[in-house]
């Protein structure tokens, strides 16, 4: 498949995945919605079967979903937080295509590599340093949380 950038690839609307090859699908309880937004990076909650918001540097599991999630718990719209007991689709998959969240104040070229920041949003990274988990499909400065980037995930 070519580039996001080079087709003039769009960030996605009402979709968390916009290139779905390799995509693997979990459905996974919100344990506390704090911050839990379609879109932003989540971890394993108490149990196997919970999941809350991922902090600055945490492992991801994978990014919470939208358009895998049962019409019943999805939310009216893609920048809607889920609530606490949600059922919701938990993707992950390395090289799919993902409309993410930058965290305010980070400002990344194409091809800058990101980590996990604060509140499921994605920071700035280094390799070798910090644990990877998407590389930036295009150049954004962000100015306020919620920024939307689309990323190819590699987790």
């Amino acid at each position: 498949m070519a580039d996001a950038n080079e087709t003039g690839f769009p960030a996605a609307t009402n979709v968390v995945v916009a290139d779905r090859s390799g995509v693997h699908v979990q459905t996974k309880k919100v344990e506390t919605n704090t911050n839990v937004y379609p879109g932003r990076l989540v971890i394993q909650g108490t149990n196997d079967d919970d999941i809350v918001v991922c902090g600055a540097a945490g492992e991801a599991l994978g990014w919470a979903g939208y358009e895998d999630t049962a019409k019943k718990y999805r939310p009216a719209t893609i920048s809607t937080i889920y609530t606490a007991n949600d059922q919701i689709a938990v993707v992950n998959g390395p090289g799919i295509i993902v409309r993410a969240s930058l965290k305010s104040g980070q400002t990344v070229d194409k091809g800058s590599r990101l980590m996990a920041g604060a509140n499921g949003e994605l920071s700035g990274g280094t390799v070798g340093t910090h644990e990877i988990v998407a590389i930036a499909e295009q150049s954004v400065a962000s100015t306020s949380a919620g920024t939307v980037i689309m990323v190819r995930s590699l987790i």
